[in-house]
């Protein structure tokens, strides 16, 4: 079980990242990877929405849509859910964390259509390509086994933003063409950062 667990943990983070190996959550990964605060921000927001819809899709998929024989409107289900999440963050972070909700903006909502959410909830029902990697058979991960690999595919996200923030803060202390100031440059870094977390694909 452990090994398992290590695994997804090495999985989720380098391997499989859901930002720079299979790009998903691309836009809040370039919208607000400006400054390491509102990137760690972000980045903790979308770790919290990928577990509470993970812990709200999977029953729901296996005790209800499945029985009911409507598991082909899966992703509409799943879609109305981490909506309803976003919107109950929203209102959380307005309250308690204004500096933090003030500065994440229009990204915040964005969320819900965070291609790196939805594909978290779908990943852990069947297993997809990490059968061979975890070797946890399709369809037989279990909640807690989904729940963990949610928790590691956030953090996943959570460092590819962060590292992004950082190299960007770097990168603005330096003189460089204007034609490569602002998202030229942040694609470059991006592009960069891909290659570096392809290497561990290849191990």
């Amino acid at each position: 079980m452990l090994n398992t667990i290590f695994m997804m943990f090495i999985t989720a983070l380098f391997v499989n990242n859901f930002v720079v190996i299979q790009f998903l959550g691309v836009c809040p990964f370039l919208g607000v990877s400006k400054n390491t605060s509102s990137a760690f921000g972000m980045g903790v927001a979308v770790t919290v929405v990928m577990i509470l819809a993970t812990l709200v899709t999977y029953p729901l998929y296996t005790y209800i849509l499945v029985p009911l024989g409507i598991d082909f409107l899966e992703i509409i289900f799943f879609i109305f859910i981490i909506a309803a999440l976003v919107q109950m963050l929203e209102k959380v972070l307005k309250k308690f964390v204004p500096s933090l909700y003030s500065s994440l903006g229009i990204y915040l909502p964005l969320i819900t259509t965070n291609c790196a959410v939805l594909g978290v909830t779908e990943l852990v029902i069947d297993g997809g390509s990490m059968e061979g990697l975890l070797g946890i058979a399709a369809g037989t991960w279990g909640l807690g086994y989904s729940l963990i690999y949610a928790l590691f595919a956030g953090i996943g996200f959570l460092l590819a933003i962060v590292m992004m923030s950082g190299l960007r803060e770097r990168v603005e202390l330096y003189r460089m063409p204007k034609s490569l100031k602002g998202f030229p440059i942040s694609m470059v870094l991006a592009a960069f950062m891909a290659m570096a977390f392809y290497v561990f694909t290849m191990i």
